[in-house]
């Protein structure tokens, strides 16, 4: 039973929970955290979760410090492994009590055949006790079931075997060996690295927390994935002194080769971008890339946190000035339905009656009647984006001048966010929405104590609402045969409003207005206007008809 807070019950026993960021579910191996608190008491709960909170959010800032493992780091482990335990030999035999060369050599014979055999059959228990503290004293994101952790324990096991050959010629007096295995050699130098406080992440996370431009926690995370990318190819103590064209351009470069949702698909789990790019390469049919709408995302993210770089002094310049692919905006992967692909939709077990909460494409008496019905049928005949009429408060649902209409802005709850200044406006509710018992059904909401439109309207691990229902109705339309691959999704709604538009014989520029594509206003925001300007609007909406 949930009750909000962080908080539910199992049995009368309250449970802390916490959903784990995305970014970091690859390395907790979960989405969402969960511990009893061993109290039926809601006041007592609300005390002991907050130390639990408190403890989890310090495991994300200590996993957000970590960093992927490069190809310096396994040259690094290696020799530090194979010249600590040869030290650590050395100094055992200035001990006499110690040094008893009979027992150690049985010892060694055993571990360096164990080890040897291990090694051939690809096992590793005996060598990660070497790789986890590796990891935990490099601060490292590698996990036990990856490819590169299995690659660091048999690097270390070689050196371990050339540890022991080491110590075998030294029980015969030799002191002059050397490793035979060429991988156990000494790194070159390293190259610069970033001083404490100032590698990518931690300026980023400085950057995150001024956050200049107010941009909203869902964005934020966004860019941190995106950047994270950027470090995944650099490491982590790169310096930000060498953020510069050629480090942007090459980035890019591999963003034009990055596979749609590489981060969510399993074979590429453990790999950097490089990686991942290189792999998908070698597939017989490649993985589709991202668009360049989507390496735009990327590379803006990036950009704004450039400038904060630049701004405070870290950078001269923003290396990503001018770097950005051209874009037909003229082109879209989404398309209006037609008119028979709408009758079959509308005809279909989900708006009808289907057999379940979760099986929408079979027939059956449930009648489904929350956001997921009145989303489609709204976006219609208004023209709005499916978050904002989630969003939506029964207060932003109001008369105004005899005329029922839905106030798009943020005001009223801190959770309420629109995608532009433009965004805020006034649009009468269409008389076929009203027939249809949209505003009965604002007004049980409201009798109801709720204080949403669509209460029940969930948003997902990245703070957008209704983004579940969207990726459920796509498969939905495919479960009807009406979708294959891209096309049609939830905003076809959205373009064939305005269709209707133009049908009806008015012009992108008199209606673009309705549909958020216009200057800010104060008006706009609080919704305040007169009765004829309202009632243009009106006769706009009006026109919108579907065969």
């Amino acid at each position: 039973m949930p009750t909000g807070s962080n908080l539910k019950i199992r049995n009368s026993v309250y449970y802390v929970r916490l959903k784990v960021p995305v970014e970091l579910r690859h390395l907790m191996s979960t989405s969402e955290l969960s511990r009893s608190l061993n109290t039926k008491d809601r006041r007592t709960a609300n005390v002991r979760k907050l130390s639990v909170l408190s403890e989890w959010h310090t495991k994300f800032d200590d996993l957000r410090r970590r960093r992927d493992m490069s190809e310096a780091d396994f040259a690094n482990a290696t020799w530090e492994h194979y010249a600590t335990e040869l030290r650590a030999d050395e100094l055992e035999r200035t001990i006499p009590e110690l040094n008893n060369a009979t027992r150690l050599l049985g010892h060694r014979e055993h571990h360096l055949k164990a080890l040897r055999e291990h090694l051939g059959r690809g096992e590793t228990v005996l060598i990660e006790w070497a790789a986890e503290a590796f990891i935990e004293r490099h601060q490292l994101s590698v996990q036990s079931n990856t490819a590169q952790y299995r690659e660091l324990c048999f690097r270390l096991m070689r050196a371990q075997i050339e540890v022991l050959l080491r110590a075998g010629e030294r029980d015969l007096g030799n002191y002059a060996g050397v490793p035979a295995d060429p991988i156990v050699t000494r790194p070159a130098a390293t190259a610069e690295v970033a001083k404490p406080g100032e590698r990518l992440m931690d300026l980023f996370e400085r950057y995150a927390k001024e956050n200049p431009k107010r941009v909203k926690e869902a964005a934020l995370m966004q860019a941190r994935r995106d950047i994270g990318t950027f470090i995944e190819l650099v490491g982590a103590d790169f310096p930000v002194t060498k953020l510069d064209k050629k480090a942007a351009r090459e980035w890019k470069a591999l963003l034009m080769e990055y596979p749609v949702k590489a981060a969510e698909t399993g074979v590429f789990k453990g790999m950097g971008i490089k990686e991942i790019v290189a792999a998908n390469g070698r597939f017989e049919s490649p993985k589709p890339v991202i668009t360049a709408k989507t390496v735009n995302r990327y590379i803006a993210a990036f950009s704004a946190f450039c400038n904060w770089l630049v701004a405070h002094d870290y950078l001269p310049a923003n290396p990503f000035v001018d770097m950005y692919l051209s874009v037909d905006k003229t082109k879209t992967n989404v398309r209006p339905f037609t008119d028979d692909e709408r009758k079959v939709l509308f005809a279909s077990p989900f708006f009808t009656g289907c057999k379940s909460e979760v099986k929408w494409h079979l027939p059956g008496n449930h009648k489904i009647r929350d956001h997921r019905y009145w989303l489609p049928h709204v976006m219609m005949y208004s023209g709005a984006r499916p978050g904002e009429i989630a969003q939506l408060l029964v207060d932003d649902v109001r008369q105004m001048h005899g005329v029922w209409v839905m106030h798009f802005t943020d005001e009223g709850d801190e959770e309420k966010s629109l995608k532009t200044k433009g965004s805020f406006r006034v649009v009468p509710v269409h008389s076929k929405l009203v027939g249809m018992g949209f505003i009965e059904h604002v007004e049980r909401q409201r009798n109801a104590g709720e204080r949403r439109v669509f209460p029940e309207a969930e948003r997902n691990e990245r703070g957008h609402i209704a983004a579940k229902f969207e990726k459920k109705f796509g498969t939905y339309l495919t479960k009807l045969g009406l979708k294959e691959g891209r096309g049609l999704t939830l905003y076809s709604f959205r373009h064939g409003f305005s269709d209707a538009m133009r049908a009806a014989g008015f012009m992108d520029e008199e209606f673009g207005f309705l549909m958020g594509h216009s200057k800010f206003s104060m008006t706009a925001r609080y919704g305040a206007m007169p009765q004829g300007t309202l009632q243009k609007r009106v006769e706009l909406i009006e026109a919108v008809s579907y065969p």
